[in-house]
This record gives C-alpha cells, sequence and structure tokens, in this order.
C-alpha cells in the first residue's frame, strides 16, 4: 500500500514527505535487510538504537522510514538533508507491528488466535493445544520458542530465545491462512508481550499457566512482570470471530485473580488443588505417564497421558479448556491429548537401552530446576546426577541459587556451559560453584566443573549407573552454545543419544 495509506492504520502519525509517497511492501527492523519498497522502522534497542543506522537503511533502498517522536534529536537534522519521506509515531515498537499487520492483511483477523503466557509451561501447552487441534481436523500453526509450525510443515530453526518479531510473527500467521490452518497457536512470553511483538495478533483465548518471579532483569521488578503477562488478558477485546473471546486460568495460581480482572472475556478456570471448572482426580503415575480423570461441566473422561508430572497434568486440563471454549468435540480432544509425547527439550526422555534414567529438559531458573530434581527424586532409586550452566549477560543472581538448588535436590552437579555470550564462562561457573559450596557441597566429591558442554554431558553418562537419574537443565531444544569468540553445536538430546550409543547402548 501507498504510504500515505499506510498512516491510516497507525494512529496519532504524522506523514512527512515533500517528493513522494511510496509504494512499501514490507517492513524492516534492520538496516542491513532494508530493500526497495520497505519501511525501515527504527527501534529503541537495548544495546543500539535504530535512529543510528537511518543512513544504512536508505543506502540499502529503504522506500520509507517510521521514527519515533522522542528521538528527534537523532534523526531531526537527517530528516532535513535526506527528505526521505518518513513516519513519525509515538512508539516505534507498537508501530512496527501495526505496519507489519496491515501489509499482511491482517491475517490475525482469519483465525481463531490462542495466546498462552506464565513463566514455565508455556512452550509445553502451546505445543500440546496444536497437537490437539491439529488431531481433531482443527488444522493450527503455532508459533513457540522451540519450534513454528505452519500445519504440518516445520519452519527453520531460527535459534530464537523469545517470541519472534512483530514482522515475523504476522508473516507466519499470513501463511497459517494461506495453509488453511483454522488456528493460530502463539507463546506469549513476557518480552514478547512487552515489546509489543505480539500485538494485532487479534487473540481470542488467553492461557496463563502459573507465575514466579522471572527476567527481572528485564522487567526491573515483580510488578512490571505481572503487567507484561496481564497485556494478553487486556487484548481480549479484538472484533468479534466466531468463538466467545476467553480467559483460560489457573486456579491455583493467585495471579490469576489480577489477570481477571484485566477482561471481560468469558472465565474457565482449571486447577488441581482449588475449586475450578476443569479438574483432576485420581492421578497415579502410569509407566513414564500418568493416568487421572477430569472432571469439567458435568461431565467425566479418563485420560493416559504419555509425559509424565502433574505439571503436565495442569497442560493437559488448560488443553481441555481450550477444546470447551472453541466448542470441539471434547470425546476426540481427550483422545488427542493422550497421544501427544511432548514438547522438544520439555522433560524429554531420552531412551537407548540404557539402565539409567536420562531427562533433557529446558529448566534453566531455579524454581524450574527445583521441581525437575524433586520430580526425578520421586522417581528414582539411585543417585541423582544433574549437568546445567547458567546464560550470560542477564539474570545474574539466577547462578549462586541455581547452585544452592543442585546442592540441595542433587547428589552430584556437573556445572558447565549453558550460554555465556559476551560473558567469562569462567566466571559464571564459578558463582553457580560458590551456590554449590554454600549449601555445603565440596568440588571434586560432590560437583566439578566442565565448560565444555558436550563434555559434561559425556562424563554424566559415564559416570551414571543401573537406577540413577542424569538431568541436563537449561538448554533444552537449543542447538548451539554461545561464547564470546565462537558458537559451537551441543543439541543436548542428541548429544546424550550419541555418548549412550557410544557406550554400548542401543545396539
Amino acid at each position: 500500500m501507498r504510504l500515505a495509506e499506510l498512516v491510516t492504520h497507525l494512529p496519532d502519525t504524522v506523514f512527512q514527505s515533500e517528493i513522494s509517497d511510496p509504494e512499501i511492501t514490507s517492513a524492516s527492523y534492520d538496516s542491513r535487510s532494508a530493500t526497495p519498497g520497505s519501511i525501515f522502522v527504527a527501534i529503541v534497542g537495548f544495546k543500539s538504537d535504530g535512529h543510528d543506522y537511518l543512513k544504512q537503511a536508505l543506502a540499502a533502498g529503504a522506500s520509507a522510514v517510521a521514527l519515533q517522536v522522542d528521538r528527534e534529536q537523532k534523526w531531526s537534522s537527517f530528516l532535513g538533508e535526506s527528505r526521505a519521506p518518513a513516519l513519525i509515531v509515538p512508539d516505534t515498537r507498537q508501530a512496527l507491528a501495526r505496519i507489519a499487520a496491515a501489509l499482511a492483511g491482517y491475517p490475525a483477523r482469519r483465525l481463531r488466535t490462542v495466546g498462552v503466557t506464565g513463566t514455565d509451561g508455556k512452550t509445553s501447552v502451546s505445543h500440546l493445544l496444536h497437537h490437539m487441534l491439529s488431531s481433531v481436523d482443527e488444522p493450527a500453526g503455532l508459533i513457540s520458542t522451540a519450534q513454528c509450525r505452519v500445519a504440518d510443515r516445520l519452519l527453520p530453526d531460527t535459534g530464537r530465545f523469545t517470541t519472534p518479531e512483530s514482522p515475523e510473527v504476522q508473516q507466519m500467521l499470513s501463511e497459517m491462512v494461506e495453509a488453511g490452518c483454522r488456528w493460530g497457536v502463539i507463546e506469549a512470553t513476557s518480552h514478547g508481550l512487552a515489546l509489543h511483538r505480539v500485538d494485532e495478533c487479534d487473540f481470542d483465548v488467553a492461557v496463563f499457566t502459573n507465575l514466579y518471579a522471572d527476567h527481572l532483569d528485564f522487567h526491573q521488578t515483580l510488578e512490571a512482570y505481572i503487567s507484561a503477562k496481564g497485556r494478553l488478558f487486556s487484548m481480549l477485546v479484538s472484533a468479534q470471530k466466531d468463538i466467545e473471546k476467553t480467559a483460560v486460568l489457573n486456579a491455583d495460581d493467585p495471579a490469576s485473580e489480577s489477570f481477571r480482572s484485566l477482561t471481560s472475556a468469558r472465565i474457565i478456570t482449571y486447577g488441581l488443588l482449588s475449586s475450578a471448572d476443569v479438574t483432576a482426580e485420581q492421578i497415579t503415575p502410569d509407566g513414564w505417564g500418568s493416568r487421572f480423570l477430569v472432571r469439567a461441566f458435568g461431565n467425566e473422561r479418563e485420560i493416559r497421558m504419555q509425559v509424565p508430572g502433574d505439571f503436565n497434568v495442569y497442560g493437559a486440563l488448560a488443553a481441555y479448556s481450550v477444546a470447551h471454549a472453541g466448542q470441539l468435540d471434547l470425546d476426540a480432544a481427550s483422545i488427542a491429548i493422550q497421544t501427544w509425547q511432548g514438547a522438544p527439550g520439555r522433560m524429554e526422555l531420552i531412551e537407548e537401552g540404557q539402565p539409567f534414567t536420562v531427562l533433557v529438559d529446558f529448566a534453566h531458573a531455579p524454581d524450574a530446576l527445583k521441581r525437575a530434581l524433586t520430580f526425578l527424586r520421586d522417581r528414582s532409586t539411585g543417585r541423582i546426577v544433574t549437568v546445567f550452566g547458567c546464560i550470560g549477560e542477564r539474570d545474574k543472581d539466577r547462578r549462586f541459587a541455581m547452585g544452592r538448588v543442585a546442592a540441595e535436590s542433587a547428589d552430584y552437579t556437573i556445572v558447565t556451559d549453558d550460554n555465556p555470550y559476551s560473558e567469562d564462562r569462567n566466571a559464571i561457573i564459578a558463582e553457580i560453584a560458590r551456590g554449590l559450596r554454600n549449601g555445603g557441597r565440596r568440588e571434586g566429591h560432590d560437583f566439578i566443573t566442565i565448560p565444555d558442554r558436550r563434555e559434561a554431558i559425556a562424563h554424566a553418562l559415564g559416570m551414571a549407573v543401573d537406577g540413577d537419574a542424569v538431568l541436563l537443565a537449561g538448554k533444552g531444544h537449543e542447538r548451539e552454545v554461545h561464547l564470546p569468540e565462537l558458537v559451537y553445536p551441543c543439541h543436548d538430546p542428541t548429544v546424550a543419544s550419541e555418548v549412550l550409543r557410544d557406550l554400548g547402548y542401543g545396539r
């Protein structure tokens, strides 16, 4: 569309152009990806400011620019010299989402969209929902931190660690529409919500899993973190489709009351400990998975899940709630939930015929690590061995705390790389080790440090004996380790399988 027409989709925007009204075909937020026909949206980032790259964007071919009004000191002289067509907006991140959606034809308006937020369980619930919907002949797309799918087609791995930027989100939603999908399932992280990456997704159902203090390096306060999550529920106000706007809330989590107050949508609650619309009883282990009775809306159904733990029972109840919200056949939805085999890197069991348990999980915060270790303790007869590190450049308080958790809940720990990024890997490892020592553990006796993650995994599996359990925590589905000067490949499930086969199992 023409730039002047694009302005009509952006409230409180000034269109400034002395010479032209160019045709706009795409939006870019990286000057290196600007092309003829694109509008370069100058995002104020955490390490750099897009307003510093306006000349580069035009040199690359950008047909127009979008500028943030409070950055006038940076762009006023540029605009005078270049005479580039420009949109001046209150917030370029919000504008990026609106521009991307407008250029894509607002694809979310032609889908039933489900957003899933919370501290833990977002990825698992998102993948379970995609599986359930696809299994009951309700074609669905998926946008999650672990995988993105258009119907059954797996999109290329982007190496992301959170929700994609809004142009990528809108592009994937558009592909879902073109592929005939009826639903779009979006994992809505706190970063994605706070940074407007999932704006213009016209959410019809919003699911809340649970909430613990997390990502405070980014949000600064717990209140800001809760507020970011709450944006998903305040978004349940867009134009009505063929599904009633619904908030699906975990009745066992106190934060649900806060989110309830943010929306006028229908509320469906689920839980195990509190009175709820959808609940489970008679939960018992069943092989690696579990068996339980779902009670919902005056009916009951038995479910046997292939994945373990109460956290996956909660996920099943959330999925069942979404099925009810979408007026799906609940018997078919129950069968679909039972055939789900889990999300990549989330409590993923590695089986090569070894006489001990090997589990890969994304647990990368103290609470999540403790829950995973506690789960293994309840299911194991031998030692609990864990391998983990901590990410660089953020959440520095996690390092000591995760060391303390391992000291309390594991028998033996191998401290290794996560993604140090620009930080010294050894300094991160030392801080985790300090937490272990503070918890009474002795280096060389109860824990060791092996920086290379592949070597650490090999050491852990090499020392495991019958009845032990080995937890490879923190990386889950991720395929690389990022150091200051290099990147090396390490996909925990693949490395674990290869090591076990080298040890003689699986033959």
